[in-house]
Protein backbone atom coordinates (compact mmCIF):
# COMPACT_ATOMS: atom_id res chain seq x y z
CA UNK A 1 0.00 0.00 0.00
CA UNK A 2 1.26 3.54 -0.76
CA UNK A 3 2.30 5.90 2.03
CA UNK A 4 -0.98 7.83 1.81
CA UNK A 5 -2.96 4.75 2.83
CA UNK A 6 -0.77 4.11 5.89
CA UNK A 7 -1.03 7.78 6.88
CA UNK A 8 -4.81 7.58 6.61
CA UNK A 9 -4.92 4.39 8.72
CA UNK A 10 -3.00 6.11 11.53
CA UNK A 11 -5.03 9.31 11.22
CA UNK A 12 -8.29 7.34 11.23
CA UNK A 13 -7.22 5.51 14.41
CA UNK A 14 -6.63 8.87 16.13
CA UNK A 15 -9.36 11.11 14.69
CA UNK A 16 -12.09 8.43 14.91
CA UNK A 17 -11.57 8.31 18.71
CA UNK A 18 -14.22 11.02 18.92
CA UNK A 19 -17.04 8.52 18.25
CA UNK A 20 -16.36 5.82 20.90
CA UNK A 21 -15.26 8.55 23.33
CA UNK A 22 -18.64 10.30 23.26
CA UNK A 23 -20.60 7.05 23.04
CA UNK A 24 -18.79 5.88 26.20
CA UNK A 25 -19.13 8.99 28.39
CA UNK A 26 -21.77 11.13 26.64
CA UNK A 27 -24.78 9.78 28.50
CA UNK A 28 -22.86 9.48 31.80
CA UNK A 29 -21.70 13.09 31.72
CA UNK A 30 -25.09 14.15 30.38
CA UNK A 31 -26.73 12.60 33.41
CA UNK A 32 -24.33 14.55 35.66
CA UNK A 33 -25.00 17.88 33.98
CA UNK A 34 -28.75 17.90 33.34
CA UNK A 35 -31.63 17.91 35.79
CA UNK A 36 -33.80 16.10 33.21
CA UNK A 37 -32.82 12.39 33.13
CA UNK A 38 -34.62 11.85 29.83
CA UNK A 39 -32.08 14.18 28.16
CA UNK A 40 -29.02 12.29 29.40
CA UNK A 41 -28.53 10.41 26.12
CA UNK A 42 -29.00 13.51 23.95
CA UNK A 43 -25.23 14.18 23.49
CA UNK A 44 -24.78 10.67 22.03
CA UNK A 45 -27.60 11.22 19.53
CA UNK A 46 -26.25 14.65 18.59
CA UNK A 47 -22.98 13.09 17.39
CA UNK A 48 -24.84 11.32 14.58
CA UNK A 49 -26.89 14.47 13.85
CA UNK A 50 -23.67 16.50 13.54
CA UNK A 51 -22.27 13.93 11.11
CA UNK A 52 -25.37 14.01 8.93
CA UNK A 53 -25.42 17.82 8.82
CA UNK A 54 -21.74 18.08 7.87
CA UNK A 55 -21.49 15.33 5.25
CA UNK A 56 -22.44 17.35 2.18
CA UNK A 57 -20.64 20.59 3.20
CA UNK A 58 -17.42 18.66 3.89
CA UNK A 59 -17.63 16.92 0.50
CA UNK A 60 -18.22 20.29 -1.21
CA UNK A 61 -15.23 21.80 0.59
CA UNK A 62 -13.06 18.83 -0.43
CA UNK A 63 -14.01 19.48 -4.07
CA UNK A 64 -13.12 23.17 -3.73
CA UNK A 65 -10.06 23.07 -1.45
CA UNK A 66 -8.74 19.52 -1.87
CA UNK A 67 -8.89 16.51 0.43
CA UNK A 68 -5.81 17.24 2.54
CA UNK A 69 -6.93 20.73 3.50
CA UNK A 70 -10.38 19.51 4.53
CA UNK A 71 -8.98 16.55 6.48
CA UNK A 72 -6.72 18.96 8.38
CA UNK A 73 -9.67 21.27 8.98
CA UNK A 74 -11.68 18.31 10.30
CA UNK A 75 -9.05 17.34 12.88
CA UNK A 76 -8.62 20.95 14.00
CA UNK A 77 -12.40 21.19 14.29
CA UNK A 78 -12.42 18.02 16.37
CA UNK A 79 -9.75 19.44 18.69
CA UNK A 80 -11.62 22.72 19.07
CA UNK A 81 -14.90 21.05 19.95
CA UNK A 82 -13.09 18.76 22.38
CA UNK A 83 -11.92 21.99 24.00
CA UNK A 84 -15.57 23.03 24.27
CA UNK A 85 -16.24 19.67 25.94
CA UNK A 86 -13.52 20.47 28.49
CA UNK A 87 -15.15 23.87 29.06
CA UNK A 88 -18.49 22.10 29.58
CA UNK A 89 -16.83 20.03 32.31
CA UNK A 90 -15.26 23.11 33.89
CA UNK A 91 -18.52 25.09 33.89
CA UNK A 92 -20.83 22.08 34.46
CA UNK A 93 -22.78 23.16 31.37
CA UNK A 94 -25.08 20.68 29.63
CA UNK A 95 -25.69 22.98 26.60
CA UNK A 96 -21.92 23.25 26.03
CA UNK A 97 -21.68 19.45 26.20
CA UNK A 98 -24.34 19.21 23.48
CA UNK A 99 -22.44 21.72 21.33
CA UNK A 100 -19.25 19.67 21.78
CA UNK A 101 -21.12 16.52 20.72
CA UNK A 102 -22.68 17.97 17.58
CA UNK A 103 -19.37 19.61 16.64
CA UNK A 104 -17.54 16.33 17.22
CA UNK A 105 -20.02 14.68 14.88
CA UNK A 106 -19.25 17.24 12.19
CA UNK A 107 -15.54 16.43 12.52
CA UNK A 108 -16.37 12.74 12.12
CA UNK A 109 -18.09 13.50 8.80
CA UNK A 110 -14.64 14.37 7.45
CA UNK A 111 -13.07 11.23 8.95
CA UNK A 112 -15.61 9.12 7.08
CA UNK A 113 -14.17 10.53 3.83
CA UNK A 114 -10.72 9.06 4.54
CA UNK A 115 -11.73 5.84 2.80
CA UNK A 116 -12.38 7.74 -0.45
CA UNK A 117 -9.00 9.48 -0.20
CA UNK A 118 -7.36 6.06 0.23
CA UNK A 119 -9.19 4.67 -2.81
CA UNK A 120 -7.96 7.60 -4.90
CA UNK A 121 -4.35 6.96 -3.86
CA UNK A 122 -4.11 3.46 -5.35
CA UNK A 123 -4.80 1.79 -8.71
CA UNK A 124 -8.49 1.04 -9.24
CA UNK A 125 -8.04 -2.72 -8.73
CA UNK A 126 -6.74 -2.05 -5.19
CA UNK A 127 -9.43 0.48 -4.24
CA UNK A 128 -11.44 -2.00 -2.19
CA UNK A 129 -8.36 -3.15 -0.29
CA UNK A 130 -7.36 0.45 0.46
CA UNK A 131 -10.82 1.32 1.80
CA UNK A 132 -10.84 -1.81 3.97
CA UNK A 133 -7.37 -1.09 5.37
CA UNK A 134 -8.38 2.42 6.41
CA UNK A 135 -11.36 0.99 8.29
CA UNK A 136 -8.88 -0.97 10.43
CA UNK A 137 -8.06 2.33 12.11
CA UNK A 138 -11.51 2.15 13.64
CA UNK A 139 -10.46 -0.94 15.58
CA UNK A 140 -7.72 1.04 17.33
CA UNK A 141 -10.08 3.98 17.87
CA UNK A 142 -12.67 1.70 19.48
CA UNK A 143 -10.09 0.81 22.15
CA UNK A 144 -8.32 4.18 22.42
CA UNK A 145 -11.44 6.38 22.69
CA UNK A 146 -12.76 4.83 25.92
CA UNK A 147 -9.23 4.75 27.36
CA UNK A 148 -8.93 8.51 26.83
CA UNK A 149 -12.40 9.00 28.31
CA UNK A 150 -11.31 7.16 31.47
CA UNK A 151 -8.55 9.72 32.14
CA UNK A 152 -10.92 12.05 33.97
CA UNK A 153 -13.54 9.62 35.23
CA UNK A 154 -12.26 9.09 38.76
CA UNK A 155 -14.67 9.59 41.62
CA UNK A 156 -12.43 12.20 43.22
CA UNK A 157 -12.36 14.44 40.15
CA UNK A 158 -13.45 18.00 40.98
CA UNK A 159 -14.46 18.48 37.34
CA UNK A 160 -15.51 15.07 35.96
CA UNK A 161 -14.18 14.28 32.48
CA UNK A 162 -12.27 17.56 32.14
CA UNK A 163 -8.96 15.76 31.52
CA UNK A 164 -10.75 13.29 29.28
CA UNK A 165 -11.75 16.06 26.87
CA UNK A 166 -8.29 17.65 27.06
CA UNK A 167 -6.78 14.27 26.14
CA UNK A 168 -9.17 13.95 23.21
CA UNK A 169 -8.21 17.43 21.97
CA UNK A 170 -4.53 16.44 22.09
CA UNK A 171 -5.14 13.22 20.14
CA UNK A 172 -7.00 15.18 17.44
CA UNK A 173 -4.01 17.51 17.12
CA UNK A 174 -1.69 14.52 16.72
CA UNK A 175 -3.94 13.28 13.90
CA UNK A 176 -3.62 16.70 12.25
CA UNK A 177 0.16 16.50 12.56
CA UNK A 178 0.26 13.03 10.97
CA UNK A 179 -1.82 14.28 8.03
CA UNK A 180 0.19 17.47 7.63
CA UNK A 181 3.55 15.68 7.54
CA UNK A 182 2.60 12.42 5.82
CA UNK A 183 -0.28 12.84 3.38
CA UNK A 184 0.63 13.74 -0.21
CA UNK A 185 -2.12 15.24 -2.37
CA UNK A 186 0.07 14.72 -5.43
CA UNK A 187 -0.11 10.95 -4.87
CA UNK A 188 -3.87 10.84 -5.44
CA UNK A 189 -4.74 8.96 -8.61
CA UNK A 190 -7.56 11.46 -9.29
CA UNK A 191 -6.54 15.10 -9.18
CA UNK A 192 -8.72 17.80 -7.63
CA UNK A 193 -8.48 20.01 -10.71
CA UNK A 194 -10.52 17.41 -12.59
CA UNK A 195 -13.49 18.12 -10.34
CA UNK A 196 -16.57 20.08 -11.35
CA UNK A 197 -19.13 19.39 -14.03
CA UNK A 198 -20.49 15.99 -14.84
CA UNK A 199 -24.03 14.69 -15.19
CA UNK A 200 -27.00 15.80 -13.08
CA UNK A 201 -27.54 13.72 -9.95
CA UNK A 202 -30.94 12.61 -11.27
CA UNK A 203 -29.20 10.96 -14.21
CA UNK A 204 -26.44 9.45 -12.06
CA UNK A 205 -29.00 7.94 -9.69
CA UNK A 206 -30.65 6.06 -12.53
CA UNK A 207 -27.52 3.92 -12.72
CA UNK A 208 -28.25 0.61 -10.88
CA UNK A 209 -24.62 0.43 -9.76
CA UNK A 210 -25.03 3.62 -7.74
CA UNK A 211 -28.31 2.46 -6.21
CA UNK A 212 -26.86 -0.91 -5.17
CA UNK A 213 -23.71 0.70 -3.74
CA UNK A 214 -25.64 3.25 -1.67
CA UNK A 215 -28.19 0.64 -0.59
CA UNK A 216 -25.48 -1.76 0.58
CA UNK A 217 -23.74 0.79 2.79
CA UNK A 218 -26.97 2.39 4.05
CA UNK A 219 -28.78 -0.86 4.86
CA UNK A 220 -25.61 -2.29 6.37
CA UNK A 221 -25.16 0.72 8.67
CA UNK A 222 -28.86 1.10 9.55
CA UNK A 223 -29.41 -2.55 10.55
CA UNK A 224 -26.12 -2.72 12.43
CA UNK A 225 -26.81 0.50 14.36
CA UNK A 226 -30.42 -0.50 15.03
CA UNK A 227 -29.52 -3.83 16.63
CA UNK A 228 -26.28 -2.71 18.30
CA UNK A 229 -27.88 0.32 19.96
CA UNK A 230 -30.61 -1.85 21.51
CA UNK A 231 -28.32 -4.69 22.63
CA UNK A 232 -26.98 -3.28 25.95
CA UNK A 233 -30.46 -2.24 27.06
CA UNK A 234 -31.96 -5.57 26.00
CA UNK A 235 -29.24 -7.55 27.80
CA UNK A 236 -29.32 -5.62 31.08
CA UNK A 237 -33.00 -4.74 31.45
CA UNK A 238 -34.88 -7.45 29.56
CA UNK A 239 -32.58 -10.48 29.89
CA UNK A 240 -31.02 -9.74 33.34
CA UNK A 241 -27.39 -9.87 32.22
CA UNK A 242 -24.94 -7.68 34.08
CA UNK A 243 -23.29 -4.60 32.61
CA UNK A 244 -19.94 -6.36 32.16
CA UNK A 245 -21.58 -8.98 29.91
CA UNK A 246 -23.09 -6.24 27.74
CA UNK A 247 -19.75 -4.43 27.59
CA UNK A 248 -17.97 -7.59 26.47
CA UNK A 249 -20.52 -8.29 23.75
CA UNK A 250 -20.22 -4.75 22.37
CA UNK A 251 -16.42 -4.81 22.45
CA UNK A 252 -16.27 -8.12 20.57
CA UNK A 253 -18.91 -6.83 18.14
CA UNK A 254 -16.71 -3.83 17.31
CA UNK A 255 -13.76 -6.16 16.73
CA UNK A 256 -15.94 -8.23 14.40
CA UNK A 257 -16.81 -5.05 12.48
CA UNK A 258 -13.24 -4.06 11.70
CA UNK A 259 -11.06 -7.20 11.76
CA UNK A 260 -12.51 -8.57 8.48
CA UNK A 261 -10.98 -5.50 6.79
CA UNK A 262 -7.75 -7.49 6.80
CA UNK A 263 -9.21 -9.81 4.14
CA UNK A 264 -12.30 -8.08 2.69
CA UNK A 265 -10.24 -6.36 -0.02
CA UNK A 266 -8.79 -9.76 -0.99
CA UNK A 267 -12.30 -11.25 -0.96
CA UNK A 268 -13.50 -8.56 -3.38
CA UNK A 269 -10.76 -9.51 -5.82
CA UNK A 270 -11.36 -13.26 -5.30
CA UNK A 271 -15.15 -13.70 -5.17
CA UNK A 272 -16.37 -10.29 -6.37
CA UNK A 273 -18.52 -7.57 -4.82
CA UNK A 274 -21.96 -9.19 -5.47
CA UNK A 275 -20.99 -12.41 -3.66
CA UNK A 276 -19.48 -10.40 -0.79
CA UNK A 277 -22.76 -8.48 -0.43
CA UNK A 278 -24.84 -11.66 -0.52
CA UNK A 279 -22.59 -13.09 2.20
CA UNK A 280 -23.19 -9.95 4.26
CA UNK A 281 -26.96 -10.35 3.91
CA UNK A 282 -26.76 -14.02 4.92
CA UNK A 283 -24.73 -13.09 7.98
CA UNK A 284 -27.40 -10.54 8.93
CA UNK A 285 -30.06 -13.23 8.61
CA UNK A 286 -27.91 -15.52 10.80
CA UNK A 287 -27.71 -12.70 13.34
CA UNK A 288 -31.51 -12.41 13.40
CA UNK A 289 -31.89 -16.19 13.70
CA UNK A 290 -29.50 -16.34 16.68
CA UNK A 291 -31.18 -13.36 18.34
CA UNK A 292 -34.58 -15.06 18.02
CA UNK A 293 -33.18 -18.34 19.32
CA UNK A 294 -32.68 -17.18 22.92
CA UNK A 295 -31.39 -14.51 25.29
CA UNK A 296 -28.37 -16.25 26.80
CA UNK A 297 -24.98 -14.52 26.73
CA UNK A 298 -23.86 -16.73 23.85
CA UNK A 299 -27.00 -15.96 21.82
CA UNK A 300 -26.29 -12.23 22.11
CA UNK A 301 -22.58 -12.72 21.45
CA UNK A 302 -23.09 -14.92 18.40
CA UNK A 303 -25.71 -12.55 16.97
CA UNK A 304 -23.51 -9.48 17.43
CA UNK A 305 -20.45 -11.22 15.93
CA UNK A 306 -22.48 -12.10 12.82
CA UNK A 307 -23.78 -8.53 12.75
CA UNK A 308 -20.26 -7.09 12.85
CA UNK A 309 -18.85 -9.22 10.04
CA UNK A 310 -21.99 -8.70 7.94
CA UNK A 311 -21.65 -4.94 8.36
CA UNK A 312 -18.07 -5.02 7.14
CA UNK A 313 -18.95 -6.99 4.00
CA UNK A 314 -21.91 -4.75 3.12
CA UNK A 315 -20.16 -1.46 3.91
CA UNK A 316 -16.85 -2.31 2.21
CA UNK A 317 -18.73 -3.83 -0.73
CA UNK A 318 -20.86 -0.70 -1.20
CA UNK A 319 -17.88 1.64 -0.80
CA UNK A 320 -15.83 -0.34 -3.35
CA UNK A 321 -18.69 -0.50 -5.87
CA UNK A 322 -19.56 3.21 -5.73
CA UNK A 323 -16.68 4.49 -7.96
CA UNK A 324 -17.87 2.18 -10.77
CA UNK A 325 -20.98 4.33 -11.18
CA UNK A 326 -19.55 7.86 -11.45
CA UNK A 327 -17.01 9.79 -13.47
CA UNK A 328 -13.96 11.41 -11.86
CA UNK A 329 -15.48 14.91 -12.03
CA UNK A 330 -18.65 13.68 -10.29
CA UNK A 331 -16.97 11.95 -7.37
CA UNK A 332 -17.40 14.59 -4.66
CA UNK A 333 -21.12 15.07 -5.31
CA UNK A 334 -21.82 11.34 -5.41
CA UNK A 335 -19.66 10.57 -2.38
CA UNK A 336 -21.37 13.36 -0.44
CA UNK A 337 -24.81 12.06 -1.39
CA UNK A 338 -23.77 8.51 -0.49
CA UNK A 339 -22.62 9.49 2.99
CA UNK A 340 -25.68 11.69 3.54
CA UNK A 341 -27.96 8.70 2.85
CA UNK A 342 -25.80 6.27 4.82
CA UNK A 343 -25.50 8.35 7.99
CA UNK A 344 -29.08 9.59 7.84
CA UNK A 345 -30.11 5.93 7.82
CA UNK A 346 -27.77 5.27 10.76
CA UNK A 347 -29.17 8.24 12.70
CA UNK A 348 -32.77 7.17 12.12
CA UNK A 349 -31.98 3.61 13.20
CA UNK A 350 -30.08 4.62 16.33
CA UNK A 351 -32.69 7.14 17.44
CA UNK A 352 -35.58 4.71 16.92
CA UNK A 353 -34.01 1.58 18.45
CA UNK A 354 -34.98 2.37 22.03
CA UNK A 355 -38.61 3.07 21.18
CA UNK A 356 -38.94 -0.10 19.04
CA UNK A 357 -37.34 -2.22 21.78
CA UNK A 358 -39.78 -0.82 24.34
CA UNK A 359 -42.76 -1.40 22.05
CA UNK A 360 -41.91 -4.73 20.37
CA UNK A 361 -39.28 -6.35 22.60
CA UNK A 362 -35.96 -7.86 21.49
CA UNK A 363 -37.49 -10.40 19.12
CA UNK A 364 -39.77 -7.83 17.51
CA UNK A 365 -36.86 -5.42 17.07
CA UNK A 366 -34.61 -7.82 15.18
CA UNK A 367 -37.52 -8.97 12.95
CA UNK A 368 -38.17 -5.31 12.08
CA UNK A 369 -34.82 -5.28 10.26
CA UNK A 370 -35.86 -7.99 7.77
CA UNK A 371 -37.68 -5.68 5.27
CA UNK A 372 -34.49 -3.63 4.82
CA UNK A 373 -32.53 -6.80 4.02
CA UNK A 374 -35.20 -7.84 1.52
CA UNK A 375 -35.05 -4.40 -0.11
CA UNK A 376 -31.29 -4.53 -0.60
CA UNK A 377 -31.49 -8.15 -1.74
CA UNK A 378 -34.03 -7.19 -4.41
CA UNK A 379 -31.87 -4.31 -5.67
CA UNK A 380 -28.80 -6.54 -5.71
CA UNK A 381 -30.61 -9.32 -7.60
CA UNK A 382 -32.03 -6.86 -10.17
CA UNK A 383 -28.60 -5.36 -10.81
CA UNK A 384 -26.91 -8.77 -11.04
CA UNK A 385 -29.53 -10.16 -13.46
CA UNK A 386 -29.36 -7.06 -15.67
CA UNK A 387 -25.56 -7.22 -15.70
CA UNK A 388 -25.59 -10.90 -16.67
CA UNK A 389 -28.13 -10.19 -19.43
CA UNK A 390 -25.97 -7.38 -20.79
CA UNK A 391 -22.92 -9.68 -20.85
CA UNK A 392 -24.86 -12.38 -22.72
CA UNK A 393 -26.16 -9.90 -25.29
CA UNK A 394 -22.59 -8.75 -26.01
CA UNK A 395 -21.46 -12.35 -26.41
Amino acid sequence: MPLNVWVLIVSQALAMCMAPFIVFIGSIQGRLLTTHPELATLPVGLVVVGTVLAVKPSAALAERLGRKQVMLLGTLCGSSFAGIGALASWLSSFPLLCIAAIGGGSALAVVHQYRFAAMESVPSELAGTAAARVLLGGLVAAWLGPEIAALGSGQGEAYPFLFSWVGLAAVQLVAALVLALGYRSASERVRSQQSGGGRPLSEILRNPVILVAISSAAVGYAVMSFIMTATPLSMTELADHDLNDAKQVIQLHIMAMYLPSLISGWLIRTIGIPVLMVTGLLLYLACIGLALGGVSFHHYLGALLMLGVGWNFLFVGGTSLLPEGYRDEERFRVQGLNDMVVFSAQASAALSAGAVLSWAGWGGLVVTAIPLLVLHGALLATWWISTRSAVRSHD
